[in-house]
């Protein structure tokens, strides 16, 4: 199975959507889980006029990331829907994710309540930080958000 097929089985996501290309590796036991994409001209989001993507994108790789980790977290078979209810201190060194690099997204859980807070970080090639923001999250355990949202 390829990895984009991989994720439309974890991310409760259509494409074009799924932004993230992969999950490179994870430890549940230690709570986090990285992620990575390559930047390329058939990407959603890629802007010719800037020669990548604007680095705003940078929170809803963090959000495809933490879903993964939810996923696998929870050991289900269909992706669950979630929500992101904030980001704080979202922090970038780039203007851009640059054409043809690639960045590693890492999410650390921190909290868990009803609400689930990551320390997330995106990396570089050179695995320089160059993004970072905690995110708070919210999933129902079961199917009543599905129901909300499908009438």
């Amino acid at each position: 199975m390829d990895n984009k097929e991989y994720l439309k089985k974890i991310l409760p996501h259509k494409q074009p959507m799924i932004l993230i290309d992969d999950v490179v590796e994870y430890s549940l036991e230690e709570k986090w889980l990285k992620s990575c994409v390559t930047i390329r001209k058939d990407c959603l989001f890629y802007d010719n006029g800037i020669n990548g993507i604007d680095s705003i994108l940078g929170i809803e790789y963090m959000a495809q990331t933490i879903g993964c980790y939810a996923h696998l977290k929870s050991h289900r078979q269909e992706p669950q829907v979630g929500f992101l209810l904030g980001t704080r201190l979202y922090n970038n060194a780039i203007e851009k994710f640059e054409l043809g690099k690639t960045y590693y997204i890492l999410v650390k859980e921190v909290f868990v309540a009803e609400i689930y807070s990551f320390d997330c970080f995106i990396y570089n090639e050179q695995e320089e930080e160059i993004a970072s923001a905690t995110i708070n999250v919210y999933q129902n355990d079961d199917n009543k958000i599905k129901e909300l949202l499908n009438g």
